[in-house]
């Protein structure tokens, strides 16, 4: 349950471990988007907010919205905190936030931006996390510690995406809620771009916004469009068969820099 006597702001330390990192000895965006979500974890559990208590009440989490803009990542055996706190809380929405820096130098990395839901595990609506555990994320909310990139953005796609890939959603994508793993999804838009391109154009922001879960054995297929010469915006949908019809799953937008 609640510990009254635990800051807002928390940091948890992690490793870049080897074979957690690209061909440029640089931490893969699905593992730190995983830190941040364990992070996210060990901040809510600690303050009654979490997924421990979360169960016994038939609620969970869901996560709505990522977005991490990175200046470089951490490097293969570096150690790196992952910081993170509550910004805002409504009825139904919780918006937190995620620094990374160095354990060792302080040499900050990037920053994320996240929003969550709150549902009943039984009849997947809405549920009210501002009544859970009386209110106890409300006494953690922290307005004044910065996070300076930009807030979540629309994104749009027009007509021109293409398709470009499908798979089948298979066991290594199923997380312990039964649908496809919230971080699967960033590892699957990130496979649509080749070795070549990373190697002239680091990853630089990443949003992605969750619209509906998808399934075991659901076909999902996803849908790129160019919008600028370092910019793409990409849709997933999800159905059951080949001929089916197509549910929207998530979209994504994916900025890269120039060497």
């Amino acid at each position: 349950m609640q510990n009254s006597n635990l800051p807002k702001v928390d940091r948890y330390v992690f490793m870049a471990e080897p074979f957690h990192c690209d061909f440029q000895k640089g931490l893969f965006m699905g593992h730190l988007g995983n830190h941040m979500l364990n992070a996210a974890d060990f901040h809510a559990n600690a303050r009654g907010f979490g997924m421990d208590y979360l169960n016994s009440i038939h609620r969970t989490w869901v996560l709505s919205r990522l977005a991490i803009e990175m200046q470089q990542m951490p490097r293969a055996y570096t150690r790196f905190y992952v910081q993170t706190w509550v910004e805002k809380a409504m009825r139904f929405f919780t918006h937190r936030n995620f620094k990374v820096y160095d354990a060792d130098n302080g040499t900050v990395y990037g920053y994320g931006r996240s929003v969550w839901a709150m549902i009943d595990t039984d009849t997947r609506q809405p549920a009210d996390l501002l009544s859970v555990n009386d209110g106890a994320l409300v006494s953690y909310i922290e307005t004044d510690e910065p996070c300076p990139i930009d807030s979540h953005s629309r994104v749009k796609m027009g007509d021109g995406a293409e398709l470009i890939a499908t798979r089948r959603a298979m066991y290594n994508d199923i997380d312990v809620n039964g649908h496809v793993n919230s971080v699967k999804y960033i590892e699957h838009v990130l496979d649509l771009f080749p070795l070549e391109w990373y190697a002239k154009h680091p990853l630089r922001r990443l949003e992605i916004a969750y619209v509906a879960e998808g399934h075991p054995d659901d076909l999902l297929c996803y849908y790129r469009e160019q919008t600028s010469h370092t910019e793409y915006m990409v849709r997933i949908t999800g159905k059951k068969e080949p001929d089916g019809d197509e549910q929207e799953l998530c979209r994504c937008r994916v900025c890269f820099n120039e060497h």
